[in-house]
């Protein structure tokens, strides 16, 4: 099995196709080639033109496109939703800052019959059963002086810590195995 990972930072659906690395992705697709798609936390952004894709149109027609330009390559399409931005009210409470975006990738999966990863699903679980204080170690957050370069530390609850890494890492491998037995195996 060979793994190519075309994620790049604080890209969304449209700035990796108008930064021509859709294209980059679409011409090494070859038949039997599966395709791992997930986006959502950058379309959001509405203050930046650059990024944000509505959901329910820009959003729903790249990732349409993507999934109907693989298939034309032979390759098998896989939608994954985005996973959940670390967020709980004063009472402890988690909710979620992702809207549409989680639902609209679960409709196209159902309506284009194609493998769905529901990491969205699954963190919010995981980020749930963690807790509003315990999550925080599955997030980037960092104490002041703990890293030379960061000496006031960081509060980021959008991007995992190592600990997170692996742990959302286990659950995308559990669902690559239930939702798609020929690669279980790897």
């Amino acid at each position: 099995v060979k793994i190519d990972n075309h994620a790049v930072n604080g890209r969304s659906t449209k700035s990796f196709i108008d930064e021509g690395r859709w294209d980059v992705v679409l011409n090494k697709i070859k038949p039997g080639d599966y395709v791992i798609m997930e986006f959502g936390h950058n379309d959001a952004k509405k203050d930046d033109p650059k990024r944000f894709a509505d959901a329910k149109t820009d959003y729903r027609k790249n990732l349409e496109r993507f999934i109907d330009e693989t298939i034309s390559k032979g390759g098998i399409p896989v939608l994954a939703t985005p996973i959940v931005r670390r967020r709980f009210d004063e009472q402890g409470n988690f909710y979620d800052v992702h809207g549409d975006y989680p639902n609209v990738v679960r409709e196209i999966a159902l309506e284009k019959n194609i493998a769905l990863l529901d990491l969205h699903k699954k963190t919010e679980e995981l980020v749930k059963s963690f807790g509003k204080e315990k999550s925080k170690r599955l997030f980037l957050h960092i104490l002041p002086g703990e890293y030379n370069s960061l000496p006031d530390g960081l509060t980021d609850d959008t991007h995992l810590s190592p600990e997170g890494a692996f742990r959302v890492c286990d659950l995308a491998a559990q669902e690559i195995r239930e939702k798609i037995n020929i690669l279980a195996s790897y």
